[in-house]
């Protein structure tokens, strides 16, 4: 294993997959960090084709995490991987006290993230690779409005520590990043709440809402030999939110 300062984050000759990232955003922002380092990297969404701009940057699947069959139809188009980043979710604020809703959030965020790394593990064995699922840090915190989301976050990090012992005598590596509030498509919604923003930028030590590239780093260096022995890690990313 290289660790020399300039080839531990060359990701020439990898091949990585982000499952959640058609459209501008955390995973969007995952992708195009592990493209710069060298990587070659599929990305994945439930829409018929990706963003504009990344129609020509990366291989697309279409597929939905709650379908078991297009999950092994993914696998049997993988002929290699060595990173595995899991960013599919939704939430809804204020919508997620319906039963039926919450559920399927649940499915999507965390029963999605189980089925695609369960589903991969014959290929991150033979690699020898290693897993990033996104949690938040709404695992750790109560929400009135993101019940559902919060709860399925809290299991992506249980999960993570899971499969990290699970996966150990594969030399598979699993952590996971839990960011805080971040400018996104997804996030849109309660940022039309002007006192909900600055309630948010008071709270914040670094007083601001974080950008999606500001998660893509620390997904970048779990997976890289920086972090050879670090497995069912979950960092925080919030600006200091957790801690204020």
């Amino acid at each position: 294993m290289d660790t020399h300062p300039d080839k531990v984050f060359d990701f020439s000759g990898r091949q990585v997959l982000v499952v959640g990232a058609s459209r501008a955003g955390i995973g969007a922002a995952i992708a195009a960090a592990f493209k710069a380092a060298g990587a070659g990297v599929t990305i994945t969404g439930v829409e018929e084709k990706p963003a504009e701009q990344d129609r020509d940057r990366y291989v697309y699947r279409q597929f939905d995490v709650t379908d078991q069959d297009a999950i092994d139809q993914l696998v049997a188009q993988t002929d290699r991987l060595d990173v595995l980043v899991n960013c599919a979710a939704i939430t809804s604020r204020g919508e997620e006290m319906d039963p039926a809703f919450f559920g399927r959030v649940v499915d999507i965020n965390l029963e999605g993230t189980f089925r695609v790394a369960a589903a991969f593990l014959e290929h991150l064995k033979s690699s020898k690779g290693n897993v990033v699922n996104i949690s938040s840090m709404y695992a750790s915190f109560g929400s009135p409005q993101n019940p559902a989301y919060g709860a399925s976050k809290a299991g992506v990090t249980q999960l993570t520590k899971s499969l990290a012992i699970a996966w150990a005598e594969h030399d598979i590596r699993v952590n996971c990043v839990a960011p805080g509030f971040i400018i996104t498509e997804q996030s849109a919604r309660s940022r039309t709440n002007p006192a909900h923003v600055e309630a948010v930028n008071l709270r914040t030590p670094m007083q601001r809402w974080g950008q999606p590239a500001d998660i893509a780093g620390p997904v970048l260096f779990l997976a890289s030999p920086a972090a050879a022995f670090m497995t069912g890690a979950c960092l925080n990313v919030d600006g200091g939110y957790s801690v204020a």
